[in-house]
C-alpha cells in the first residue's frame, strides 16, 4: 500500500533541515516513510489532500498509565499520598483485567484523537493494557509495574513481566521498558533486580523519581543521600534511564546525570497534586533530554498532550519571571523527537524523515477560534485543542482521518460497560 499525503505544511522535527516547516509531499509505503520532496509526480495507492493543513510527527507521551482513564477527576483537593493510598490503590487492587482493559481502551482511543501515536505506559494491570493497545494499534512501551521488596508477590510480578516480553517480542508497534514504581516503594534489593532485569533484556528503566518533596525526604533518609546520589548508588545511571517527574533535583547532582539519562516532565499532574514546578530551564542547561507526559488520566486529567505542551512553558517563564527561556519549538521537540530519544525510540520516530516509521498527525488550523497563525509553531504549542487533529496514522495505517475513527469500535456500548464498572467499583 502506497500512501500519498500531498500539498501540506510539514513540520519535520528533523534538525537537518535548514527550515523548521516547509510545503513538502509525504510518500509512505507500508509502514514507512520512503519519500519526502515537493511536488511528487509518481504512483502512489490512496492520496491524502493535506491543502491548508499541517502535517507533522505523532505526539509522544512519555510517561502515563493507560488503564487510569476511570480515575479521571478522582483528585480534586487531594494531596499526593493520600489520593494514592486512600483512594487509588485500594480501587485497583479490585480491578480484573477486563476492567483494565475498558479503562485502556479509552485512553488509546482519546490518544488516538488528541494525536499521540505512543506512549511510554506503566501499569499493573498489562494484560487488559496489551489487548486494548492491540485492538487500538497504538505504539507503546509496554511494561509491568513492579514494586515490593522480595517477597513472593513482588518475585512473581518480575516473572509477569518476562512472559510479558515473550508473548509480545515479535510484535512491530511494541518495545518494552523495566518499570520499578518508585525508589520510596520498591526495597534496595528489589531494585537491584530490576536493574539485572534492565541489563539481561537491553531495556531502559523507567521510574517515578522525586515527584514531590515528601518522595525526596523518604530517599533521602532512606539512602543517606540525595535521589540522584541514591540512583548512581544503585547502578541505575549506569543504564539508559527515563525519570518521570523530577520535580526537585538537587543542582549539584545534576552533573552526575549522563546522556543515557532522560527526564519526563508532567506540568498539569504535578500542578493538579501540589507537587510543584520542576525547573526544566536548568535541567536543559546540563543538557539533559526532556521529554513531555501527562501522567495517567487520575492526576493529569487527560491525554491530550496539545494542553500539556500550552502548560509547561508557561511555567517556566513564570517562575524565572523571563519570558525567554525557553521557546515554542523547545517544547515541540518535547513532545516530539525527545520523546522519542528518551524512550530509544529516535532511529524509528518522532520526526519526519524518510525510513523511519510512518507515524503522522494532520491538523486543520482554519477554524476562526486559532486563526490566524503568523507563528505556526507557537500556534501549534499554545492553541490546538483535539478538533483541529483531524488524521492519525500509525505504523502507516491510517487508524482516523477527517475526523473518523477507523476502528471497529463501539464508542458508546464502551462508555456505557465504563457506567457498570463505575458502579461496580463504587468510584466517586
Amino acid at each position: 500500500m502506497i500512501t500519498l499525503i500531498k500539498n501540506g505544511t510539514v513540520i519535520t522535527m528533523d534538525e537537518k533541515r535548514k527550515d523548521p516547516y516547509e510545503k513538502l509531499d509525504i510518500l509512505i509505503k507500508d509502514d514507512k516513510i520512503i519519500k519526502i520532496e515537493k511536488n511528487y509526480q509518481g504512483n502512489y495507492d490512496k492520496l491524502i489532500d493535506a491543502t491548508d493543513k499541517i502535517i507533522m510527527p505523532g505526539l509522544i507521551n512519555a510517561h502515563t498509565h493507560l488503564g487510569m482513564s476511570i480515575f479521571r477527576a478522582t483528585n480534586d483537593n487531594l494531596t499526593l499520598q493520600d489520593w494514592l493510598e486512600n483512594k487509588i490503590w485500594p480501587i485497583e487492587n479490585k480491578m480484573t483485567d477486563e476492567d483494565v482493559y475498558l479503562s485502556a481502551l479509552i485512553s488509546c482511543l482519546e490518544m488516538i484523537k488528541t494525536g499521540t501515536t505512543c506512549a511510554n505506559d506503566m501499569y499493573f494491570g498489562y494484560k487488559g493494557t496489551m489487548k486494548a493497545i492491540l485492538e487500538t494499534k497504538i505504539r507503546v512501551v509496554a511494561s509491568r509495574c513492579l514494586l515490593g521488596n522480595m517477597d513472593s508477590k513482588s518475585m512473581n510480578m518480575i516473572k509477569e513481566f518476562k512472559d510479558l516480553i515473550t508473548t509480545y517480542r515479535n510484535y512491530p508497534l511494541i518495545t518494552f521498558a523495566v518499570t520499578p514504581h518508585s525508589l520510596y516503594t520498591c526495597s534496595k534489593e528489589y531494585l537491584k533486580e530490576c536493574l539485572k532485569l534492565s541489563k539481561d533484556y537491553n531495556l531502559p528503566i523507567h521510574t517515578h523519581f522525586c515527584e514531590n518533596k515528601e518522595e525526596v525526604n523518604t530517599i533521602s533518609n532512606n539512602y543517606n543521600t540525595t535521589p540522584i546520589k541514591a540512583l548512581k548508588e544503585l547502578g541505575f545511571l549506569d543504564q539508559k534511564l527515563i525519570l518521570a517527574h523530577a520535580t526537585f533535583l538537587e543542582k549539584d547532582d545534576l552533573k552526575l546525570l549522563t546522556n543515557q539519562t532522560s527526564i519526563v516532565t508532567n506540568p498539569i499532574s504535578n500542578l493538579n497534586l501540589g507537587c510543584g514546578i520542576a525547573d526544566l530551564t536548568t535541567y536543559i542547561k546540563h543538557n539533559i533530554n526532556i521529554a513531555l507526559g501527562t501522567d495517567g488520566q487520575g492526576s493529569g486529567n487527560n491525554l491530550n498532550l496539545f494542553k500539556h505542551m500550552s502548560v509547561v512553558g508557561d511555567l517556566q517563564k513564570a517562575i524565572y519571571e523571563d519570558p525567554t527561556v525557553i521557546s515554542s519549538y523547545e517544547i515541540l521537540k518535547m513532545a516530539t523527537i525527545n520523546g522519542a530519544k528518551a524512550l530509544g525510540l529516535e532511529n524509528k520516530i518522532g520526526s519526519i524523515e524518510e525510513n523511519k516509521q510512518a507515524d503522522l498527525i494532520i491538523l486543520d488550523l482554519n477554524n476562526i477560534e486559532i486563526y490566524p497563525y503568523p507563528d505556526l509553531i507557537c500556534q501549534i504549542v499554545h492553541n490546538v485543542e483535539s478538533q483541529n487533529v483531524i488524521t492519525t496514522i500509525i505504523n502507516g495505517e491510517i487508524l482516523m482521518e477527517n475526523r473518523k475513527l477507523l476502528l471497529d469500535i463501539n464508542e458508546y456500548s464502551l462508555k456505557e460497560k465504563i457506567k457498570e464498572l463505575y458502579q461496580k467499583l463504587n468510584i466517586n
